[in-house]
């Protein structure tokens, strides 16, 4: 807790006074530009990545950023999807995994989760991904093959949601799907027929 209490006092000081203005605006206007869905890892950090300023995303964040396919009922996830899209009108969505993500690892490597019974419960929402997932590869191959599978299934999940389905239709948001490296910096970008490109190099 020292080095956080730390942290906002520097935050105070020094990152506040210089972005008072900004901080000033968005103090009465909340007008994110792209839903982020990202992993809870602390590793992954959606604004450091994308040097985005405050205001510009609404984040998600989950265990193996996994977007339970739509059922009716109250439900975080659900519950900030609808927001992001039908109230704030985010143009955007990403769904970003990344290299050696502990919950893709477990799945890849058939880990025992008996001590963990409500992630192993949470990690269901990967099934699509782990059947589409060959079992040629091994290793970090295979949990790389898995991290890409997983963004795919977690975008078709996006479309079961009834005001992500709607705002498509109207073409008013598009999907993005990224895989972010974290020993390199890497972001690609996944395209629907399964190809890779690098956002920068």
């Amino acid at each position: 807790m020292r080095d956080l209490a730390q942290g906002v006092a520097r935050f105070q000081e020094d990152v506040f006074p210089a972005k008072e203005g900004l901080f000033a605006h968005l103090a009465a206007h909340h007008a994110p530009h792209t839903l982020f869905i990202g992993c809870s890892d602390a590793r992954v950090v959606p604004e450091l990545i994308t040097q985005g300023e405050p205001g510009e995303l609404f984040v998600v964040r989950t265990a193996g950023n996994l977007v339970p396919a739509y059922t009716p009922g109250a439900n975080g996830v659900t519950a900030s999807i609808e927001y992001a899209v039908a109230v704030l009108g985010v143009t955007d969505i990403v769904v970003c995994g990344h290299s050696a993500c502990g919950a893709m690892t477990a799945l890849a490597e058939g880990h025992d989760l008996r001590g963990a019974p409500v992630v192993a419960d949470w990690l269901r929402h990967a099934d699509a991904a782990l059947a589409r997932t060959t079992g040629t590869e091994a290793g970090p191959q295979k949990v790389g093959a898995l991290v890409r599978q997983n963004v795919y299934a977690q975008l078709t999940n996006l479309t079961t949601h009834p005001c992500v389905a709607r705002a498509l239709a109207e073409k008013k948001v598009t999907l993005h799907g990224w895989v972010f490296d974290i020993g390199t910096g890497r972001v690609e970008a996944l395209d629907v027929s399964g190809t890779a490109t690098a956002l920068a190099s």
